[in-house]
This record gives structure tokens, C-alpha cells and sequence, in this order.
């Protein structure tokens, strides 16, 4: 049973990884509660923690990630925009029962796979229980870390909705000059196109807006262990 402060904060934390990919700074999670210093914060997210509903993610100074949710949450809490959720567990066929929603998985994203190439189903996993069922979706298996300071580990199965277009800020499945994919963040700028990966290794890359095309925008993801 969470405090009305540990329930609060929590929810927060959620929306602002959904919305952005990132964790707020304790100073925004200090004023979203109204207190009046950090080290309320520090005891509350310790709280959290050992209750399993976050986790801190090593070698990262503002690196959370939601475990799970209260169950007296609303929908409208839970849900209000996108950062990767991670659906934890094993996704063997087997263990998919027969009326769920499935989504296909159409191959593995990494720079330099084209999207349509990798068309041929080699799976079917289940739907997040949180996405539309009249969406349309596929799932996509990544290679490489580009992506890991944003939650995104290679070996992780991207659930994508299909669209082409995509808010800045949203990690999105971008072909580029018609033969090229790749999983980054997406950022527009008067006639330029930034892709950034979420890994300090990584240099981001710009495009003129002819050559990048969304293919898709991430919704969930799941993780196998």
C-alpha cells in the first residue's frame, strides 16, 4: 500500500518517461509534490524502490524505470503519453493465450536493415493490454545499444504503431533515402532532421527532410529474459 506522496510521485515519474524518455530531475519531482526540499524525494523514491515499483538504473544519475503501477491508478494516470514500457518476462508462444491480441514481429531493427525487407512474420507476441486493439502494429527484435540510456537494450522486442508522422522528441522507426532503418529519437528544425540515438557513444545524425521517412512510432516494448 503506497502513501498518497509515494503514489503521487510515482505517477509522475511514469508520465514524464512517457512523454519525454526521461526521468525528471529530483527538482521537478520536488515541486510536482509541493515540498520543500529534496531530501524528500530521495526518501521517497528509496521507499519505491524497495517496494519494487521502480528501479534505479546503474551509472546513471536520473535513470529510473517503472516497474509497475499502483492498481488503484486510473487509466488516465497510467497512460497519459509514451516513454518504452517495459513488459518484463518471457515470450514464448506457447504461454499466448489464444483469444488475446497479437502483434507480428517482422524481423530485427538496426542501422542499415531496410523496413522492407524485414516484412516475413517470425513471431507473434501479445498486445500490450494498454494500446488500442484497432491500432496497427508490428514488433521488431534490436540489435546494438544505440538506445540503451533511453531503456531500449538490445535483444528487446519495439512494439511500433504504424504512422508517418511522429512530435518531436518521440522515438520513432525512421527509414531513411528509402533503404535504410533505424530506431532513434526524433527532432525537426525549420528543414532539418535530427536523429539522436540515446547512447553518448553515438553521434546524432542530421538529414534534409526528403531523405527521412517515419515508419512508425514506439508505443511498448518487451523485454526477454
Amino acid at each position: 500500500m503506497l502513501t498518497k506522496k509515494q503514489k503521487n510521485l510515482l505517477l509522475f515519474i511514469n508520465k514524464k518517461l512517457r512523454s519525454s524518455g526521461v526521468s525528471p530531475s529530483y527538482e521537478e519531482m520536488k515541486q510536482s509534490l509541493n515540498l520543500k526540499s529534496k531530501s524528500g524525494i530521495h526518501r521517497l523514491i528509496s521507499a519505491l524502490e524497495e517496494r519494487g515499483f521502480i528501479k534505479r538504473l546503474a551509472h546513471k544519475a536520473r535513470a529510473l524505470e517503472v516497474i509497475k503501477l499502483p492498481e488503484t491508478a486510473s487509466a488516465n494516470d497510467i497512460y497519459n503519453n509514451f516513454s518504452p514500457s517495459v513488459i518484463k518476462g518471457g515470450l514464448d508462444e506457447e504461454q499466448i493465450p489464444s483469444d488475446e491480441a497479437e502483434v507480428p514481429v517482422l524481423g530485427k531493427i538496426a542501422a542499415g536493415t531496410p523496413v522492407e525487407a524485414i516484412q516475413n512474420e517470425v513471431a507473434r507476441i501479445p498486445l500490450p493490454n494498454n494500446l488500442e486493439k484497432n491500432g496497427d502494429y508490428f514488433g521488431l527484435k534490436v540489435q546494438g545499444d544505440s538506445m540503451i540510456e533511453a531503456g531500449i537494450h538490445e535483444g528487446d522486442t519495439v512494439i511500433i504503431k504504424r504512422t508517418d508522422t511522429a512530435d518531436n522528441g518521440k522515438i520513432v522507426v525512421a527509414l531513411i533515402d528509402e533503404h535504410e532503418a533505424m530506431l532513434k529519437r526524433i527532432r525537426k528544425k525549420g528543414k532539418v532532421v535530427a536523429l539522436e540515438s540515446a547512447n553518448r557513444n553515438y553521434e546524432t545524425k542530421i538529414f534534409g527532410p526528403d531523405r527521412v521517412k517515419v515508419q512508425g512510432v514506439l508505443v511498448s516494448l518487451y523485454r526477454n529474459f
